[in-house]
């Protein structure tokens, strides 16, 4: 049964009025991908215009990571659009990386036999922009990725992306299995790559209060589609309502855990 998008306060989409006048930067257009020719989501609309942080939310296998992948280039689509900076586009995900697209994915970004020295080397990354950003690898730069903590190996793969200064950031799941104040930096990292930078972020965040904080604006997905869209500012004065009627109540229904 298809359901019906719902928008909060009459808005559509992203509608800070900070990003309302910029051309997008990366656009989902009546997306639907999965693996095969079965499709996991389903005629998905997404914006996300420079210096815009977007998270998308929704119970464990609603279709988050899979709109990503179809964003990154990474799954083919079955029908609709990726659109980026303007343009219509069907290459892989090497090509748009070479466009400025960074995607860091749930499992961590990291060559573990390296050390975090050589992981930023290897990047392209320049060891002082990197401690910058995170002052606490600075005393871990000799250690083997490996040997790093989690919250370690995600600052690491987070620093590999945005030293770089991409356009475009898709990240997904940055603070799975993390302690709140690793979560805390990482989400204040990607803010600041947004506000400073222009890059242009939509982040799959299962911390909802959380994502809610950093981003300006919000979509909320349900077996793979869209239910629901509005400003952050919005979606936090519903909190309440948006857990119960659309990440609860979804989790139920499938049996599947999750962390709201």
């Amino acid at each position: 049964m298809t359901q019906e998008m719902h928008t909060v306060d009459g808005a559509t989409g992203p509608t800070t009025g900070r990003w309302e006048s910029l051309a997008p930067a990366i656009e989902a257009k009546k997306v639907t991908t999965g693996y095969g020719p079965q499709p996991v989501i389903h005629d998905v609309d997404i914006v996300v215009r420079p210096g815009e942080v977007v998270a998308l939310l929704g119970p464990n296998g609603a279709g988050k990571t899979t709109t990503l992948l179809g964003l990154a280039g990474e799954l083919p689509l079955i029908s609709g659009q990726v659109v980026l900076d303007g343009t219509p586009t069907k290459a892989p995900l090497f090509k748009r990386a070479r466009r400025g697209l960074m995607f860091v994915t749930e499992e961590k970004s990291v060559f573990m036999g390296l050390s975090t020295r050589d992981n930023l080397r290897v990047a392209g990354v320049e060891i002082a922009v990197a401690l910058k950003l995170f002052p606490e690898l600075e005393r871990r730069l000799d250690v083997r990725g490996g040997l790093l903590s989690g919250g370690e190996q995600q600052m690491l793969s987070l620093a590999r992306a945005l030293c770089r200064n991409p356009r475009v950031l898709l990240a997904d799941e940055l603070s799975m299995g993390l302690a709140p104040l690793v979560v805390k930096r990482l989400l204040e990292a990607v803010r600041a790559a947004a506000d400073e930078q222009g890059t242009a972020v939509l982040l799959v965040e299962q911390h909802v209060r959380q994502a809610l904080r950093y981003a300006d604006s919000a979509y909320v997905m349900r077996r793979g589609r869209i239910v629901l869209s509005g400003t952050a500012a919005d979606l936090r004065s519903r909190i309440s309502e948006i857990e119960d009627s659309y990440l609860t109540s979804a989790v139920a229904e499938s049996g599947v855990d999750v962390d709201i």
